[in-house]
């Protein structure tokens, strides 16, 4: 009866006591978030990639999001020590299909990882004609607005 009166007051002492251990957003590290959008298909382009994907529940559709080639690259980022902003990863054979993940930093909008399926004969990949010029799609994107 002692050890289970002992155990009742531990307990109780260590849920009282953890909020306090507990850290703020202050002290600890960069408050990152993520966001992780099935895609239906990313078109490599010569300014970057397209990336098509579902929109809406109730009035399903097809959005596009426009990703410079710049944010793949070591570039001004690099000077600050900070990674690229955005991070091609290739995934393998296998059953699991593309998607993005959009990371944001205090709200704001940090960087992406695209996974894509290495062999670009995957039915997840797909072409733009060469007559076709999206180069204006691509000026100017500084960070990813998401439809729903």
């Amino acid at each position: 009866m002692k050890h289970i009166f002992l155990s009742v007051v531990f307990c109780i002492a260590v849920v009282t006591v953890m909020p306090l251990l507990a850290q703020d957003e202050s002290s600890g590290g960069p408050p990152y978030y993520y966001v992780n959008v099935p895609i239906e298909r990313v078109y490599a382009y010569k300014k970057g990639y397209v990336v098509a994907y579902r929109t809406g529940v109730l009035v399903p559709g097809l959005d596009y999001l426009y990703l410079p080639i710049e944010w793949f690259e070591d570039g001004p980022r690099a000077a600050e020590a900070a990674p690229p902003k955005g991070e091609v990863i290739l995934l393998g054979s296998g059953k699991s299909w593309p998607y993005l993940t959009i990371y944001y930093k205090e709200g704001e909008f940090s960087h992406v990882r695209l996974y894509v399926r290495r062999e670009r004969t995957h039915e997840s990949w797909g072409g733009i004609p060469l007559t076709v010029n999206i180069d204006d799609r691509f000026e100017g994107v500084e960070d990813i607005k998401l439809a729903y």
